[in-house]
């Protein structure tokens, strides 16, 4: 949980998360550096989905193998780098091995981030901009759920909560780290690993500084009680 002593206290923004999410990487540069390293290889394996096989059978025992790993591995091990990013970012003392912390979770982090997809993914059927809002107010879920323990739709409802007012300064961080990412690609691969470091370090940083700056989680209505109100 998150402790007053370690509280991010700067108001949310975009150029504030990236200036301090650089901070804090420069700070955990080599614990960060193995985090990113794992980020690259768990995606391997789903950059492989257009990967042809001889046969029929070939190609329908790839595919439930794909299946199995994107639903049952991936969102784990996301979940647990994500929480590495938020402990060091918060200035909590944390190893790489927290990377498998998702394990402890398991059950929650599966229906997660099932639920964040099926969203998601109902937005963008609805609309494209729909769907990148949903994602945009449901981006941190994943902290919620390692970090404060919520259940799946719990953490949902939270995220959503805390994301308003917020959509805008998420999507355009979210837009930023695009081009990090492609920024680092064009050095030869080199600028790859730090651009998730940053990126990951600020994503984690906008979230501690939001959290700070709302009220009591008990305080506030529930995400469809919001989309009520909005609408």
């Amino acid at each position: 949980m998150q402790t007053e002593a370690n509280t991010v206290d700067f108001e949310p923004g975009t150029g504030r998360a990236l200036a301090y999410g650089w901070q804090r990487m420069k700070a955990n540069a080599l614990l960060f550096l193995l985090a990113a390293f794992v980020a690259i290889v768990i995606d391997i394996p789903m950059q492989g989905n257009t990967m042809e096989f001889g046969g029929e059978g070939t190609d329908a025992l790839y595919a439930l193998l794909f299946f199995a790993y994107a639903l049952l591995f991936h969102p784990v091990v996301d979940y647990g780098i994500s929480f590495i990013f938020l402990k060091g970012v918060r200035g909590d003392q944390v190893q790489i091995r927290s990377v498998f912390d998702g394990f402890k979770n398991y059950v929650n982090i599966i229906l997660a981030s099932l639920l964040v997809f099926g969203l998601v993914i109902i937005g963008l059927i609805v609309f494209i901009v729909p769907g990148i809002y949903v994602a945009c107010r449901l981006a941190f879920v994943s902290y919620l759920v390692m970090d404060e323990g919520l259940d799946p739709v719990a953490a949902v409802e939270a995220s959503w909560r805390l994301t308003k007012g917020h959509a805008f300064k998420i999507f355009l961080l979210g837009v930023t780290c695009i081009f990090l990412f492609f920024g680092g690609l064009l050095l030869l691969l080199v600028g790859v690993l730090p651009a998730i470091m940053w990126a990951c370090s600020s994503f984690a940083a906008l979230y501690l500084s939001i959290s700070h700056d709302s009220e009591p989680m008990g305080e506030h209505p529930t995400a469809t009680e919001d989309l009520v109100e909005e609408a």
